[in-house]
């Protein structure tokens, strides 16, 4: 079985998805090639979908929300005029990329952004690949545009509660797959509380608390921290900056003047968060589909806050209206959020309980099971 996963560079998740499903294909004896699509079309596209998408969802949110609703309002159609960019690297680069598929001849082709899936619906349309194709979702809501590629066969969605709306939003039950979103099978594996705690060197029976900002370090840890602080409740942080340097940088700086009771420990980008998950009794996160997906497979009930517009604020919506989570606003401040979370022990079960109903930690062995069970043409 050959396999070849695209993917767009835009955030973490696509390509961590991608290569979740990638590693255990390959470990099932599949011959995998995974490939940023706009690499080998266009890299100034590339490059400029990459930090156009930083830009916007960091500094010019409320146009970057407009533009999200816009889309998913008004249908595909309101932002893929013939003229619009992304329609003409399409154009422009369909033959050269059914060429790239080709030469692999793959017997699967799999797409974890929509923009990888608009380029193979392009191909497919013009009669120059007949692979069967699976598109995957990362996030808890059906994005803008996946309506509009009727090409890709399949359609993985993050839970089956995505059903009803898959099909307002004109994809016919019969493309679905509810499989859930590929995380990396790790945090499918039961790590005990006092091995996880034992393996970061912290004490198993104080209260802990994990907090991420996403791949690139959003969230103002500081701020945050400060905030708990006035709690007065003796706990102990995992802090992750991520990429962010001059966050890590920053907070390593403020708690060498710090003298609370409080343990704080702050990381850079880490490669063991199913650990620092399994070691937690929530985690303060910004809601992104793989986390807020990995966070349900370890059943971490979560305080959410600073979504990026569009996207993270569906997976809000879906996860406070499925009972799953606390989200933190102006009037609801973190403090408060943890403290309610702490001190209500029923709600906390609740919150478990229904995770545990809405998590799909085998995602990627579904999918993958799924994708080697397909017929070989080659």
């Amino acid at each position: 079985m050959k396999v070849m996963i695209l993917s767009v560079t835009a955030g973490f998740g696509h390509h961590a998805t991608a290569k979740a499903a990638g590693d255990m294909l390959e470990s099932q004896g599949a011959e995998v090639r995974t490939l940023d699509v706009y690499e080998y079309i266009n890299r100034i596209v590339k490059g400029t979908i990459d930090k156009g998408y930083l830009f916007s969802s960091k500094h010019t949110k409320e146009l970057y929300r407009l533009a999200y609703a816009l889309a998913e309002n008004h249908g595909s159609s309101y932002f893929t005029t013939p003229i619009s960019i992304l329609n003409i690297v399409n154009a422009l680069g369909a033959s050269k990329f059914a060429r790239i598929i080709t030469d692999f001849n793959p017997d699967v082709l799999v797409c974890t952004h929509v923009f990888a899936a608009q380029l193979i619906n392009e191909i497919k349309k013009r009669g120059l690949l007949s692979t069967r194709t699976i598109g995957i979702i990362t996030d808890y809501t059906i994005h803008p545009y996946w309506e509009n590629v009727p090409y890709i066969d399949y359609i993985v969605t993050a839970s089956e509660l995505l059903h009803h709306r898959s099909l307002k939003r004109g994809i016919t039950a019969d493309r679905l797959l509810h499989f859930g979103i590929p995380i990396h099978p790790k945090f499918s594996k039961p790590i005990t509380r006092e091995d996880a705690c034992k393996e970061l060197g912290i004490d198993a029976n104080r209260p802990t608390i994990l907090m991420m900002g996403g791949s690139m370090g959003y969230s103002n840890h500081k701020k945050i921290i400060q905030s708990l602080l006035t709690i007065g409740m003796d706990f102990q942080m995992l802090v992750v900056c991520g990429n962010n340097k001059k966050q890590y940088k920053n907070l390593i700086e403020t708690l060498d003047e710090y003298n609370g009771k409080a343990s704080i420990y702050p990381y850079g980008f880490v490669t063991n968060v199913e650990v620092m998950m399994s070691a937690s009794d929530c985690i303060i996160t910004k809601p992104g589909g793989l986390t807020v997906s990995e966070a349900l497979a370890k059943n971490l009930p979560m305080i959410l806050v600073n979504p990026i517009p569009g996207h993270e604020e569906r997976n809000v919506e879906f996860l406070l209206n499925n009972g799953i989570s606390l989200y933190v606003t102006k009037t609801f401040p973190v403090d408060e959020a943890v403290y309610h979370l702490f001190n209500s022990p029923a709600r906390l079960e609740s919150i478990r309980k229904t995770m545990r109903e809405v998590a799909h930690p085998n995602a990627t062995k579904q999918l993958c099971d799924f994708i080697m069970q397909m017929p070989s043409d080659n």
